[in-house]
């Protein structure tokens, strides 16, 4: 099994999504023995936004392949994603940009858009500084992290988009703690569900 790690998170040894997405590796790589992990920070070592390359051979388009071809041979895809503003992380904007590539990873067709990734599964470890998922909480409107990244996904084929989610955070140290020792446990039972 191949599994694509990605962290966009810039805070380091401060993230809280850097800390979720470790944890869920580690319970893969207990679990698999021929796990194969390739590793990617694009907060550390930034992936240029996307522009026009000027040709084949510009290192924006040799690093865009890059990216791709590790997304396209991951049977997993474990992402850490803080919510900034409540959205993603330009960091990994960057990174689906790189993958949501016409006749790549999808296609238009006469009856649509059609995704070609189907198959994988996407795990996002999510951060979020206030309470965002229960959908009585007046802050539920201002999710624009994960209905995003389902869509994006979705629109690349892939079905299987799981949340282990941290929110909180910011709320105060005893609720981060929670959070994210909910997060954690959680994270035993998303790998049995595999």
């Amino acid at each position: 099994m191949k599994l694509l790690h990605i962290d966009t998170s810039p805070l380091g040894a401060y993230s809280v999504s850097r800390g979720l997405t470790a944890a869920i590796v580690a319970e893969f790589a207990r679990n698999e023995p021929h796990l194969e992990v390739v590793y990617r920070d694009a907060a550390m070592q930034p992936i240029p936004h996307w522009t026009l390359p000027a040709g084949d051979t510009d290192p924006s388009a040799l690093l865009g392949n890059e990216i791709l071809e590790e997304f396209l041979a991951a049977d997993v895809v474990v992402i850490g994603s803080p919510m900034y503003n409540f959205s993603i992380s330009s960091q990994l904007k960057a990174w689906i940009d790189r993958i949501a590539v016409a006749g790549k990873t999808f296609r238009y067709s006469a009856e649509g858009p059609e995704g070609l990734v189907g198959g994988k599964r996407v795990i996002v470890a999510s951060s979020r500084g206030g309470l965002y998922s229960d959908k009585s909480s007046p802050a539920a409107g201002l999710d624009f992290q994960e209905p995003y990244l389902r869509a994006v996904f979705g629109f690349l084929g892939v079905t299987e988009v799981e949340f282990v989610r941290a929110e909180g955070v910011g709320i105060s140290a005893e609720h981060k703690e929670a959070s994210v020792n909910g997060a954690l446990d959680s994270i035993v039972q998303l790998r049995k569900a595999a």
